[in-house]
């Protein structure tokens, strides 16, 4: 691992991705930012944006929840989690998240690092003015496969709509 070096950034600042599962990354404190200790970005999300029930074999991931709602399932249970909330999910838990407002805005932390090349894998850079690419699971489930960094377990675990 590298040294931890200081990063200054503003709002407007940091790389944006599509991610393949769906929403928008900004990336504000890359593995390269941090030597390695964390990994910390912004998702921007649609209603309906669900991801499959996964887990992080290799780090914990935090979820700070800055704007509308996600419905959360942890570890076989479920809680909604709204803007001011916040959800720590060890490594090896189960989990998987629902949008069920409008629009959700969280900030991801994962620790330690080793999950941005699975990201960056799973995702295209935003460019400002196109539309974002349709979800593509399988590149999800390949970057997964490839990197290691997230184990998919299985289907959403949420009622369909």
């Amino acid at each position: 691992m590298n040294a931890l070096t200081s990063t200054v950034r503003e709002s407007d600042e940091g790389e944006r991705r599509w991610f393949c599962g769906g929403g928008t990354h900004t990336w504000i404190a890359t593995e390269s930012d941090t030597g390695g200790t964390f990994l910390l970005f912004e998702d921007d999300l649609d209603q309906g944006k669900v991801t499959p029930l996964h887990q992080h074999p290799h780090a914990e991931e935090t979820f700070y929840m800055t704007e509308g709602e996600i419905l959360l399932s942890l570890d076989g249970q479920q809680r909604t989690l709204h803007a001011g909330g916040r959800a720590i999910i060890p490594r090896g838990v189960p989990h998987a998240f629902l949008v069920t407002s409008s629009r959700a805005r969280m900030l991801c932390l994962q620790t330690p690092g080793g999950g941005e090349e699975f990201y960056r894998l799973a995702s295209t850079p935003a460019v400002e003015g196109q539309r974002q690419p349709p979800v593509d699971f399988d590149r999800v489930r390949q970057a997964a496969d490839e990197t290691g960094a997230i184990v998919l377990l299985g289907p959403p675990p949420f009622p369909a709509p």
